[in-house]
């Protein structure tokens, strides 16, 4: 996760969250178990990836930003950029 998410949830930072494997809108779940809120800040009102979020699989971007439905692999690290904006 960027710096900026941690201060929104600073629960999260400075540690490594282990879930179980599954998709991401399972790991997303679990991270918002650890960090209630979270997963209001990256998904819309149905659920899927908010278009300022991008959200990948190791080195693989996130295909499925509506259902979430891409599989995190045992031992696989998901990253999470939202975009920064500013003037």
């Amino acid at each position: 996760m960027t710096q900026h998410l941690y201060r929104f949830f600073p629960q999260l930072e400075n540690r490594t969250i282990t879930v179980s494997a599954g998709s991401v809108s399972e790991v997303l779940r679990a991270v918002n178990e650890i960090a209630p809120g979270f997963a209001d800040y990256v998904l819309d009102e149905h659920g899927a990836l908010r278009r300022h979020v991008m959200l990948s699989i190791d080195d693989t971007v996130v295909i499925d930003r509506k259902t979430l439905s891409d599989r995190v692999p045992d031992g696989g690290t998901v990253y999470i950029f939202p975009a920064l904006s500013g003037g």
